[in-house]
């Protein structure tokens, strides 16, 4: 009973030291992707930085804001939502907190009566959303580990055309937004229409420009670019929230099996020692019923071998003079 106990043990501990390193070899991969993850979003951030400072500058020189992509379709009812998950597992509770707050959102549309789409990017956000029968429209896998502006490119299409043509509503995006590397928040903003920041209409532009064809045209070409960089954005923000809660979720993974080999390697030596102390006693159980029953045959064979009938001590057994009559 103790050997096979010792055997389940070992085989429990020999299967937690596998895991251990499986862990430790994710935290150290997830350690290196968040710091290129967050090498990636600071450099692109001037790029998103510089075509905001752009756009605004068109609009003191008086650019109209005619695009489609900046008004709102009073006609369309239908809501759409991009949510951004992750295409693995093992992340913590990163896949979690976006998919709660994208289902809040759904269920306030639900609420109103209206209709609504999901643009699924990740596998997680695909298999959530199809398994509890929610229309997704369009997925998007494989993107949110590296992702690439033509990833951005792609996703942004898939909404941009659709909101032009009058079909939906509004679009909000939901990711992960990155704050360190120990502090992530999921997020859920509007993404379209647009949202361009406000400037002093008696405000001129900032430096004496000549625009050609016109400000209104050069706007109507960057709006497109600006939908694509703030994806593009959002897409770097999850990407780097992903590695990070992973590292996370790894390091607290491998002490955890740490603290249980410690906790297996005790229960074993312990049902060692019992083990250890029950043959011991066994032995010496075995050795003092050997030693009492050598004594008691001591004791018995010198009376076995005294005679059945023995003479009395004050009479000759050779003399034949007396008679017993």
């Amino acid at each position: 009973m103790a050997g096979g106990q010792e055997r389940i043990l070992r085989r429990r501990i020999k299967s937690v030291e596998s895991t251990k390193k499986i862990t430790r070899a994710m935290e150290l991969i997830a350690a290196t992707r968040v710091v290129k993850a967050q090498e990636r979003a600071a450099a692109a951030r001037p790029y998103s930085d510089e075509i905001t400072a752009v756009i605004i500058d068109l609009l003191r020189a008086g650019a109209a804001k005619e695009h489609p992509l900046l008004r709102e379709n009073p006609d369309a009812r239908t809501a759409a939502f991009v949510v951004i998950t992750s295409d693995r597992g093992m992340c913590g509770g990163y896949n979690t907190n976006v998919l709660r707050i994208a289902e809040r959102a759904i269920e306030a549309v639900r609420a109103e009566g209206r209709p609504y789409t999901i643009i699924a990017v990740g596998k997680k956000a695909q298999k959530h959303f199809r398994f509890r029968n929610m229309p997704v429209d369009v997925a998007f896998e494989g993107v949110t580990d590296q992702p690439l502006y033509d990833n951005a490119r792609d996703i942004a299409r898939a909404v941009r055309d659709r909101y032009q043509s009058g079909e939906l509503a509004s679009v909000d995006l939901g990711y992960t937004r990155f704050l360190s590397a120990g502090s992530q928040q999921a997020v859920l903003r509007r993404f379209l229409p647009l949202e361009v920041p406000e400037v002093d209409p008696d405000a001129g532009p900032t430096a004496d420009l000549e625009y050609e064809p016109s400000p209104t045209g050069i706007l109507n070409e960057i709006l497109p670019r600006y939908l694509e960089s703030r994806l593009f954005s959002a897409l770097l923000d999850a990407s780097a929230s992903e590695h990070a809660s992973r590292q996370r979720a790894m390091s607290a993974a491998t002490e955890n099996a740490e603290d249980l080999k410690i906790t297996l390697s005790r229960i074993m030596n312990r049902a060692r020692q019992d083990a250890i102390t029950t043959e011991i006693m066994e032995i010496v159980g075995g050795a003092e019923a050997l030693s009492a029953d050598t004594t008691s045959k001591g004791e018995l064979i010198p009376s076995m071998l005294e005679p059945a009938h023995a003479f009395p001590s004050n009479l000759d057994p050779t003399d034949h003079s007396r008679s017993i009559h």
